[in-house]
């Protein structure tokens, strides 16, 4: 994934209360790290924890129906942005769109999402004809990837 592509951190899911303020669905760790998103457009003011993600304001958000306005707007940073991983760790962002292949080398087709449902990351893969399956990202199934493939165990490709 090239440094400068942007990498969706939040969504916007409506206003909170009459000062401006958004409430957010978060998938970072620490959105507080970032001071601004898409491309220096919204400018972080403060973050608190809300009941079902946070509650941000922004410079640029003045009242209710600005941040009313803002409802399913993605934030994003630059791919460059983001911390450094550490060995086995990967962003969302960079599977999306990998070829798959299975460890016998043979063509499988591409990462179309990655979802959590508690017990840890499934990827979806779709075939070549369009069909859909899932796995789990874990060692047995996963043996390895990098930056320009995934490798499935082909018992998991069934």
């Amino acid at each position: 994934m090239a440094k400068d592509t942007p990498v969706t951190l939040a969504v916007v899911i409506g206003a909170h209360g009459v000062a401006g303020e958004v409430r957010l669905k978060v998938f970072a760790d620490d959105l507080s790290a970032h001071a601004s998103f898409n491309g220096g457009t919204l400018t972080l003011k403060s973050l608190r924890a809300g009941s079902n993600g946070a509650i941000a304001r922004f410079a640029e958000v003045p009242d209710r129906t600005a941040a009313e306005r803002l409802r399913g707007t993605e934030l994003t940073v630059p791919r460059a942005a983001l911390p450094p991983l550490g060995e086995g760790e990967y962003y969302h962002a960079d599977l999306i769109g990998l070829p798959v292949v299975s460890d016998d080398g043979a063509a499988i087709g591409s990462i179309a999402a990655i979802d959590n449902y508690g017990a840890g990351d499934v990827i979806e893969i779709v075939r070549p004809d369009g069909k859909r399956f899932m796995a789990p990202m874990t060692p047995a199934a996963v043996p390895e990837w990098n930056d320009e493939r995934l490798v499935l165990n082909a018992a998991f490709a069934e």
